[in-house]
């Protein structure tokens, strides 16, 4: 039996900082984990890339390839898109995929790969009222939100550290054996 594929998929918010304890959680649970960062969450890590690369045995992705080139990654079973900014929640559901931290998971959702988003954002950012629209859009297009304890949490107030990264992979090994 082969491991399934988990694409880890982090967007600019606090928790990405701390995405390579997703990453192990993952692992922990029989994942094999594919990391894919926002363009602002990979200058996050940018000195500290290699480790990611080496606790994943894979490319950590932040950037569409060129005509040509290999992506590097293996197919995904699921993919958990955590953590989810209200930018980049807006952005994905009016289809705006000009990053690969969004187009990946824009597409595969409709080509029937489950996708899991878990978004971390205040009370503040979260009363605009595209956010709501778009996390209903993101839903009604098959995208999982889950939303974890706490969220949306009051400003300033995130626990960016104690991110619950396995309420997320939870919910992709859920989905992905149905």
């Amino acid at each position: 039996m082969t491991t399934p594929v988990l694409y880890l998929i982090a967007t600019a918010a606090g928790p990405a900082e701390y995405v390579d304890d997703g990453v192990r959680a993952a692992q922990a649970d029989g994942w094999n984990v594919c990391l894919i960062l926002s363009p602002t969450a990979a200058r996050w890590w940018e000195p500290r890339v290699g480790e990611l690369e080496t606790l994943t045995d894979h490319p950590v992705r932040s950037r569409y390839t060129l005509p040509g080139e290999s992506g590097g990654l293996p197919k995904a079973d699921a993919m958990l898109v955590a953590p989810l900014t209200t930018t980049s929640a807006c952005k994905w559901a009016a289809g705006i995929t000009d990053t690969v931290a969004l187009g990946i998971p824009a597409e595969a959702v409709h080509l029937g790969v489950p996708v899991i988003a878990m978004p971390f954002w205040s009370t503040a950012l979260g009363a605009q009222p595209a956010v709501d629209r778009a996390v209903q859009t993101l839903r009604d297009q098959g995208v999982h939100v889950v939303f974890g304890p706490g969220e949306p949490h009051a400003p300033k107030q995130g626990n960016t550290s104690r991110f619950p990264w396995l309420l997320g992979i939870n919910a992709a090994r859920e989905v992905s054996s149905q």
